[in-house]
This record gives C-alpha cells, structure tokens and sequence, in this order.
C-alpha cells in the first residue's frame, strides 16, 4: 500500500480554501474517533478553510467521507520505516500546501509528521503531554487541559482562538452501510426488534472481560428487556469469542457477520445498547449516539471512556504501570466487574433511553 488521498466533493475549489490545515492522529481506532470532533469544530469555526487528516491502516477507515474533511490521507503502518514511503508522503503532503498542522497525538513519528507536511504553523502540547521528540519537532505547543481525551484534544484548539467547541462527530452512514445493516437485520429477525451489540474483543487481552459472561449477560437482557443481542467480532481471531457468547447465551445472541468500521456503526446505530471494553468499536458506538457501556481495567474510565451523559463508565480498579505493563498484565482488572454490576449499568442505561427507537 502506498499513500493514498481520498477527496471530498466541495463547493468551493480546494485551491481557494483557507487556512489550509492538517489533522495529524495516525492511530488507533479509538484515538481517531476521539480526534473527530476536533475536524468538526475546526469546520464550523472555520467554513472556508481546507482541512486534511493522515492516518494510517485501518484507523482511517472511519475517517471516509467524513463532511468536515476535504481530503483524507491513508499511509500503510509503519511506513516510516520505508525511505521510499517517506519520500512519497512528505511528497504527496508537501503537494497539498498546508499552513498548520496540529499533531494531536504528539509523539516522534506524528510530530515528524507534520514536520514533514511543511506546514509553517505545527502546534503540540507542551509538558509531559508532548511526548518522546514531538516537542522539538513541533514549533507552537499549547498546554492542554480536560477530563476527557476528547476535552484534551479540543482545548489545543485555543491556539486558533476556538474556545469551548460542542462535541460533533457528524460520522455519515452511506447508502451501502445502512443497506447491509437492515438486510442483516432482516435476514436473522431483528427488524423491529430492540437488540444490545455485545463486543467482547479489544487490543490487548488485559482489556478484556470473559466472553462467558457476555454469555450471561445476553441472556438476562433477554430474560429482563426482550432484548436480542448481537455478538461482535472484527478480525478472524476474534470470531472465537463472538462464537462463547452464543453458545453461552441460551439461543439469545447472533453472531455478527463479518463487517467494516462503518457497517458496524450502522448496525450499532440501530441497537438499544452497546457493551464492551475501550476499544474502537465501542468508541464508534458513543460516536453515533448508541448507549453505552464501557468497562475498564489498564485504562483510566474517566479518560477514555465512553464520551457523555447518555452513557456509563465501569471501573472497580485501575491496573497502574507504564503502558507496557499494561498491555503485559492479566485481566483480573477486568474480572472484578462482575455481571450483576453490569446487569445493574444495563438496567440504569435502558431505564434511560426506554423512549429511543431500536432495529
């Protein structure tokens, strides 16, 4: 894969717009989403100018045909590690015109970056938020604030005078994608029907809560809400846990089929309830408005959680360490939310929403 561009259809002609301003978060899934509502804040503040974003893999995936985005750039994973690709990114940037980058990620390779971009104007954070070499390769750094990851993000957006932006995601269902879901819908007798998406995968095995009680829990959402549940899975290794929920939920969960980042926003945009770890599925979830339930153990609740009031963060204790020793560590973190504390979440979360049309 080499770097690609996708566009976006503009009324206005790309070389007439301005400020012309690149978005640099290359990962995860999560982080990207959690870097949507800074494209959409800079949108609406800024109408006229013309905004890009580079990511890399997959993470871009939820990027395509954003409407605040005029161009989206797709770099394969580690394409630093190529000199050819570097050349053709610095390249294909370059050719873009960019008079800010804002490095929302902040580390060596994103700080590098937008270095490369030629942007004049290349904003980070300061401090300890500006890790690894980025503040040397960043030339204006703001010092962050917020609860939230999404909160941190936008408050660097102070620099171009934009205070206290709403949190948008604006993420587009095409055509395709909302065809797929309801033909999936159809096709297993969910039409109609309030259903849960239950998704027990996520990044690192420290961060995952027992399929077997996925199980459990599909089968008191059924038992208690007549709720359907759909079990989740996105690469093939995680299809073996979709598959315990079923088998554990005593004929109450289907399994998902295989689906892209923005088919299963499109399913979950249907769901009365999303449940699951930090990973980037459930950030997808919260992004298009499905209640949700976020459960945490190596990863702080109140920072990367599940964004808003419509939804619940759970958290017995924080497994503390360096990242490494994080993503290292068991998951007895996990294990100590037990189901009758998620069964209690799902009550207060479906109590909440009983008016929000689901299927």
């Amino acid at each position: 894969m080499s770097p690609s561009v996708s566009l976006a259809t503009a009324d206005e002609p790309r070389e007439t717009k301005s400020p012309r301003i690149l978005i640099v978060r290359l990962t995860a899934i999560g982080d990207v989403i959690h870097g949507i509502p800074v494209a959409c804040a800079l949108r609406e503040a800024m109408p006229n100018a013309f905004l890009g974003w580079i990511a890399e893999g997959t993470a871009g995936d939820v990027l395509e045909s954003h409407p605040a985005l005029d161009v989206l750039v797709r770099v394969p994973r580690r394409w630093w590690k190529s000199p050819r690709q570097v050349w053709r990114m610095r390249h294909l940037l370059r050719g873009l015109h960019f008079d800010i980058a804002l490095d929302l990620q902040c580390l060596t390779k994103s700080a590098a970056t937008a270095y490369l971009s030629g942007a004049p104007r290349r904003i980070g954070r300061a401090g300890d938020d500006g890790r690894e070499l980025s503040r040397f390769f960043n030339n204006e750094l703001v010092l962050a604030s917020g609860t939230h990851v999404i909160e941190h993000y936008l408050s660097m957006l102070r620099v171009l005078d934009i205070l206290a932006p709403d949190v948008r995601f604006n993420l587009p269902e095409r055509p395709g994608d909302l065809q797929f879901a309801d033909k999936f819908l159809r096709e297993s007798t969910l039409t109609g029907r309030g259903f849960a998406v239950l998704n027990p995968a996520a990044g690192w095995p420290s961060k995952m809560w027992p399929a077997e009680r996925y199980g459990e829990l599909a089968h008191y959402l059924h038992a208690k809400h007549n709720l359907a549940s759909i079990a989740a899975w996105g690469v093939a290794s995680e299809q073996p846990l979709a598959e315990t929920i079923v088998a554990t939920s005593g004929g109450h969960a289907v399994l998902a089929p295989p689906t892209s980042m923005l088919e299963f926003s499109a399913l979950c945009r249907r769901a009365a309830l999303f449940v699951g770890s930090d990973t980037g599925p459930m950030h997808l979830a919260a992004a298009v408005g499905t209640p949700t339930i976020s459960m945490h153990g190596p990863s702080r609740a109140d920072w990367c959680g599940a964004y808003g009031p419509h939804n619940l963060r759970m958290q017995v204790r924080y497994e503390a360490g360096s990242s490494l020793e994080r993503r290292r560590a068991d998951d007895s973190a996990m294990r100590a939310i037990t189901v009758e504390m998620v069964k209690h979440a799902c009550d207060q979360l479906l109590s909440l929403h009983a008016t929000r049309k689901c299927g």
